[in-house]
């Protein structure tokens, strides 16, 4: 994995905006409605090229594929695995309860109500089906990369602990037994990811999101055990993988609530940072998360560990002026080495097919910002 030595590299989160022709026939299919596969098929790779195009032109160095062939995130895993099913029955977020208004217009939402409506849960052994779509987004992605030169690449695959948490478990007798065989279900996908060649990114909102939802009434402590299992079954489903082509991404939520229960980071880094993932990517613009820079000032990063703060949000259409993104950068380099940073966004431009909570033409432009926010904080650090 490349880190910044003699300037800050930039990247993103994973999830990019889809053109407004890919969206349309993945929504067509999530609707049950008869879709040309062939023709889904030759829309992803198109919409793979753009993307990466998209990415160098706004100055990103680490560059993903965008997910452009996933739903989401986290319920892809369903079209990959068996044993997913019915609809799952999840815990509210404690947060958005609070505010019920904000609560009706976010699930109200076209895709948001989609992606409910279809979100099964595991009613059986959970067990891969083949790798044929993961070789398939790999090899969208290596076309997509022939001729454009970017410093690295990466995709992003589902942990273990955001498919236990967002789609939930009916089958086994307890969420650990669930855990370990989504993770050996999950193994093929990530060791074929890395030995393409490129840098294997998991997404792990369980290790933050969950403590305002399954925990939100329960002490911390008992929200950290649950934490300690799920790091504990992340490191041995990516035992084979080494920690520098591995980085992980902490989230707090991707949605528009007032995240007043958001647990707090310096009581979690502790656990986060025994990831042996070698970076870690998390939430450092939003409001509620961007004075956390100081946790740094207090907690050293381990040897060799890279952080990846969201110095852009990825739930507002205002976009970042260039100056604040190099004063983030600037902020966590000079406590933590400025070879340990690379700018990052908070969390993905279009992490659920047809949730645009920002505008694809602002996503980009915030990205640009990035970019050059990187540049600023390069020749003040160098």
């Amino acid at each position: 994995m490349k880190r910044s030595v003699d300037r800050i590299l930039t990247t993103h989160t994973g999830s990019l905006p889809r053109p407004q022709k890919l969206v349309d026939l993945m929504f067509e299919k999530e609707q049950g409605n008869p879709v040309d596969v062939r023709q889904l098929a030759a829309r992803v790779q198109e919409s793979v090229r753009e993307i990466v195009q998209h990415q160098h032109a706004a100055g990103i160095d680490v560059v993903s594929d965008g997910e452009m062939s996933k739903l989401s995130y986290a319920t892809y895993v369903t079209e990959r695995l068996s044993g997913f099913g019915g609809r799952s029955v999840l815990r509210k977020l404690s947060d958005i309860l609070e505010h019920p208004n904000v609560a009706s217009h976010y699930f109200n939402d076209p895709g948001v109500k989609l992606l409910n409506k279809n979100r099964p849960a595991c009613n059986g052994p959970v067990v891969r089906r083949d790798t044929d779509d993961a070789e398939t987004d790999i090899e969208n992605f290596r076309l997509a990369l022939e001729g454009v030169p970017v410093e690295e690449a990466f995709m992003t695959a589902a942990s273990p602990g955001v498919v236990s948490m967002f789609l939930g478990n009916t089958f086994y007798k307890t969420e650990e037994e669930f855990l370990w065989a989504v993770a050996e279900a999950m193994k093929p996908e990530y060791e074929a990811i890395v030995r393409a060649g490129y840098i294997l990114q998991l997404d792990c909102p369980d290790l933050a999101m969950t403590r305002h939802r399954e925990f939100a009434d329960r002490p911390v402590e008992e929200f950290r055990d649950y934490a300690r299992r799920h790091i504990e079954v992340l490191n041995a489903a990516t035992a084979s993988v080494p920690a520098d082509r591995l980085r992980v991404h902490l989230c707090w939520g991707n949605y528009p609530g007032p995240h007043h229960r958001d647990v707090p980071l310096e009581q979690i880094i502790d656990l986060v940072l025994t990831v042996r993932a070698q970076a870690i990517s998390f939430e450092a613009a939003n409001s509620r998360h961007a004075h956390e820079w100081k946790v740094f000032e207090k907690v050293r990063l381990p040897e060799g560990k890279i952080l990846i703060p969201g110095v852009i949000e990825s739930m507002s259409n205002r976009i970042e002026h260039p100056e604040l993104v190099a004063q983030r950068l600037v902020n966590f380099a000079r406590l933590v080495g400025r070879e340990n940073v690379i700018g990052g966004s908070d969390c993905g431009f279009g992490t659920f097919v047809g949730v645009a909570l920002v505008e694809p033409d602002i996503a980009w432009a915030k990205l640009r910002s990035l970019a050059e926010g990187a540049r600023l904080a390069s020749k003040q650090l160098w």
